[in-house]
């Protein structure tokens, strides 16, 4: 490799004496998503890198852990991402509500829920029904093939007395994101596996209680929130467009902390197909896949010029094996590389971007990701501030996959580990 030839590995960054209950502070924890990186992890770049006041952008926002704490950290935030469910995540865990208003509006949802619900004996709905509450049932395929007809009933119960309340948006995408985050538990969906996989033999949760379990979690870390940040004035702004198109000005941005999708590593579409369907991001799940950088079911590229000789290499490499495979590299090099050019353009001269990203390899084909990354930003004008090796501790990202597709699989069908290590390139606009 040209630049990463250093096989010292930094471990101040890898965080290993933080357990899961240490990275789930404040809101960190509304919802499960795959890969995130620890919040601590980007509070430090975020503090070593800019100051008080400046804006810190993430154009690959996933669930909002660097706009959760760049708010913390009293910095002006921006984060963009093309999906649908990142965005109601983050725009929920970046938005503190008053916790005795927001209890109050739950406690009489958790009544008009209650009264709704199909009496388990008599199979019938209860007679008694809250004022106008009109029950909206979900007709999807999907929705029959993941859940049982119990569940499925449940929630669109739970869905529909959502959906009735008026009084404020925010507390309305506040349960929203708990509605979410409990669909995996109540569906067929194998916990264990961040792939589309059934298990038959699954006890599948009681949607009822799974909802308002986790609804008072969010409470108490809402609470939290709200303390810390109810004398602080917020200017967080959470886009839903791709990070190749982030609506900033020019030289605007002093720091960008982001995490950007590993190349075919998740298919993002399949990951959250559950909250998409259900909430009518897509009916289409083909052509929702479509969308997602390092999805391998993009379409083809006409024209496609890479900035990296090694990128080139890599390609060149794999098509020689597998056509299919290197043509999703290249889209994935090629959408990155749009993407750092987005960058460069609203990053301030001087301003730093702290770029997360690890190697794999397809098909026994090297894939530096990392190294192409460097050669792109260096192509654009970027300089290197510093390259940091951290060691993944085994909790922050699945670690088995197959070695002949570089995917993650079931840990009995694995024959290596999966990303053992990570580097933080910080690289500065010149």
């Amino acid at each position: 490799m040209q630049y990463l030839q250093s096989d010292t590995v930094d471990d101040s960054w890898s965080f290993r004496e933080i357990d899961r209950l240490g990275t789930s502070y404040l809101t960190h924890s509304y919802h499960r998503y795959p890969a995130k990186f620890i919040p601590q992890l980007a509070a430090r770049l975020i503090k070593e890198n800019s100051q008080i006041g400046e804006l810190v952008c993430d154009p690959f926002m996933g669930s909002g852990t660097t706009l959760v704490e760049s708010i913390v950290n009293d910095r002006r935030t921006y984060g963009t991402d093309i999906n649908p469910v990142a965005a109601l995540i983050t725009r929920v865990k970046t938005t503190p509500i008053d916790p005795p208003y927001l209890e109050s509006i739950i406690s009489t949802l958790k009544l008009r829920i209650k009264t709704n619900l199909i009496d388990a004996n008599s199979q019938t709905p209860l007679l008694k029904r809250g004022d106008d509450f009109k029950v909206v049932f979900s007709v999807n395929n999907r929705i029959d093939y993941w859940f049982p007809e119990k569940q499925k009933h449940d929630l669109s119960i739970i869905l529909s007395g959502i959906m009735m309340i008026s009084e404020d948006e925010n507390i309305r995408n506040f349960l929203v994101c708990a509605f979410s985050n409990i669909l995996k538990g109540c569906s067929r969906w194998m916990m264990k596996s961040i792939k589309p996989t059934i298990d038959k033999e699954k006890t599948i949760n009681d949607a009822y209680s799974s909802f308002f379990i986790h609804i008072q979690r969010m409470l108490n870390k809402n609470w939290q929130f709200w303390k810390i940040l109810k004398e602080k004035r917020i200017d967080c702004t959470v886009d839903n467009v791709d990070g190749r198109n982030m609506r900033l000005n020019d030289d605007s941005v002093a720091l960008i902390v982001t995490s950007p999708p590993y190349v075919t590593s998740y298919e993002y579409a399949d990951i959250h197909q559950l909250t998409a369907i259900w909430l009518g991001y897509t009916e289409e799940l083909s052509e929702f896949r479509t969308k997602f950088i390092g999805s391998i079911k993009k379409k083809e590229l006409t024209k496609v010029r890479l900035y990296s000789d090694l990128g080139k290499t890599i390609v060149e490499n794999l098509r020689l094996i597998d056509k299919r495979e290197a043509d999703a590299i290249e889209h994935y090099f090629f959408d990155m590389q749009q993407c750092f050019e987005q960058m460069y353009r609203i990053l301030m001269l001087g301003g730093r971007t702290c770029i997360v990203i690890g190697d794999t390899d397809i098909n026994k084909v090297k894939i530096h990701n990392a190294d192409v990354f460097v050669q792109t930003l260096k192509k654009m004008g970027f300089n290197i501030h510093n390259i940091i090796k951290r060691q993944i501790p085994s909790r922050a990202l699945p670690l088995t996959r197959d070695e002949k597709t570089g995917r993650f699989v079931g840990t009995m069908k694995s024959n290596r580990l999966a990303y053992p290590f990570e580097y933080i390139l910080i690289m500065e606009k010149a």
